[in-house]
């Protein structure tokens, strides 16, 4: 199918419906939520340069440890001063080496319609990513398997408010970790035509899935390298290191025009500090250091930085999401980013074992905060349970209805005030005492008057009985079955899949990747 039938088809769908029960149920209509707000800034100027001194001071006098001796090596050739695997280096060369970094960069994956724009003030949200287990109402919690995997690419692919198809939504432990990447990235590549990620665990993984994306969008090396197609994550290992994989995948990326989120996870208290200013200087440091390291070997890559900044539970050291200290460690976060003028990634997370109200309020908390902090890139905006243990398809409709009235909150609808919005007329026909459901400016705006929400019920309590009473994680586990009964996979050139079909047969009788590091 040309691309011209696959955008016109994307576009098709965008306003589709899906039945649950008898209710009809709105999508909204794929795009880039464009976020109108001016940033929450609890640091005043002064304290911004507090956390950028402290970070500069760590990566000076205390230093980064490298383990990865080809990035020790070019930052020796930048002067930096190198002990081992320690690296340590001054404010002048990190800065020179910020400023390189564009600030917005442009994604386009196999599909020119579901290309994204990461930076300013738009707002990408992504799948859940890496959980080693799945939940649902059914078959209750197990380890991750390949159909369940390819279950939550279809939620991925089918709601238009997931922007970029993430990490694997769940570890599917059945697939030997060898060839894992090559069958994942394959049903990614098939059953979604958004943006894709690929692990930065080592040289064949990432080398593998970057041929796999030239190959579902028929590109050749240079069009490749033009501009960004796809993109990968790395964290740190928080305090103060850089790991051997996650580094050689990285540069092997940005060498090719790929875009890299580095993506320290402190938890203040653990891996951080327990105040959350000495946790976010030390994120910054992590940050910028591999930032400094993908600059240097090529200049003006696209990078961003990301935040995982929680706190723990002091009295059990369990992780906790969706907290005061995690709300306020992200907009800090963002402050210090665009101090750096680069992209900045958050997550949609909490610690909630099941869908139920701890989940939707530590989850609605921490996507609220990335609002707040201008976050550009949401990770696990849908489906993330458990601190990251667990994803849930009903999780996953639960909070996509987050996600679109979050969408819906930036529309210009909800605060235009021009005469028409004003609405004096209407006010003044109505008059005192009466009502606004019939006057003609209601009627006129009445399909966009209101969003109507696809999983939440707000009929009262007698009709809500009346019509089968089920909880909303219920209702959501219906969408959920519903949407995989419907699910058509996005169109892909014949030719393309044949060969992408051929690459991963040849590179699985070739042994795949490593297992060991």
């Amino acid at each position: 199918m040309s691309e011209e039938k696959s955008r016109k088809r994307a576009g098709g769908r965008a306003g589709m419906k899906v039945r649950a029960g008898s209710a009809a149920i709105d999508q909204m209509p794929w795009r880039i939520p464009v976020n109108p707000d001016r940033p929450t800034e609890p640091l005043d100027a002064d304290g911004v340069q507090a956390i950028h001194k402290g970070a500069m001071r760590i990566l000076s006098e205390i230093g980064i440890e490298f383990l990865n001796p080809d990035a020790v090596e070019h930052l020796r050739r930048a002067g930096c001063i190198v002990n081992g695997t320690n690296v340590r280096m001054d404010e002048d060369f990190v800065m020179e080496m910020v400023g390189r970094a564009p600030s917005t960069f442009t994604m386009t994956p196999r599909n020119p319609a579901r290309e994204v724009v990461m930076g300013g003030k738009n707002m990408l949200f992504v799948n859940v990513s890496s959980p080693p287990n799945a939940w649902d109402m059914e078959r209750g919690k197990r380890s991750g398997d390949f159909e369940t995997y390819k279950e939550f690419l279809k939620l991925t692919q089918y709601f238009n408010c997931i922007h970029v198809a993430g990490g694997y939504p769940v570890e599917p432990i059945d697939v030997h970790p060898s060839v894992r990447h090559l069958d994942c990235l394959y049903e990614k590549l098939v059953l979604t035509d958004k943006v894709v990620h690929a692990y930065s665990l080592g040289t064949e993984r990432v080398e593998d899935v970057m041929e796999m994306v030239k190959i579902a969008g028929g590109l050749s090396e240079e069009e490749f390298q033009a501009k960004p197609r796809m993109f990968t994550n790395i964290n740190s290992v928080s305090p103060l290191k850089h790991d051997w994989p996650m580094l050689d995948g990285a540069m092997r990326m940005a060498k090719r025009g790929q875009p890299v989120v580095i993506t320290p996870f402190t938890l203040a208290g653990a891996m951080a500090p327990v105040t959350m200013s000495g946790a976010v200087a030390l994120s910054i440091a992590e940050a910028l250091a591999a930032v400094a390291l993908l600059e240097y070997i090529a200049p003006g890559c696209p990078v961003a930085i990301g935040t995982f900044t929680s706190n723990v539970d002091m009295k059990s050291g369990a992780p906790a999401f969706g907290t005061p200290e995690y709300m306020r460690a992200t907009q800090m976060t963002g402050q210090l980013v665009r101090f750096y003028g680069m992209p900045m990634r958050a997550s949609g997370v909490c610690a909630a074992n099941v869908p139920d109200g701890q989940s939707v309020w530590e989850t609605a908390n921490s996507l609220w905060s990335a609002v707040q902090s201008g976050t550009n890139m949401v990770y696990h905006a849908a489906g993330w349970l458990e601190g990251g243990l667990i994803a849930s398809p009903e999780k996953f409709v639960m909070d996509c209805e987050i996600l679109q009235m979050i969408q819906r909150y930036f529309e210009e609808a909800t605060y235009a005030t021009g005469p028409d919005d004003i609405a004096f007329d209407a006010i003044k026909e109505v008059g005192a005492g009466g009502h606004y459901f019939g006057v003609q400016h209601t009627q006129d705006r009445y399909q966009n008057a209101f969003y109507s929400p696809f999983v939440s019920d707000w009929r009262n309590y007698e009709a809500w009985q009346i019509d089968g009473a089920v909880w909303t994680h219920e209702r959501a586990h219906r969408v959920y079955k519903q949407i995989l009964a419907e699910f058509e996979p996005p169109p892909i050139n014949g030719d393309h899949l044949e060969e992408l079909t051929r690459f991963v047969a040849r590179r699985k009788e070739e042994g795949g990747a490593p297992t060991d590091f």
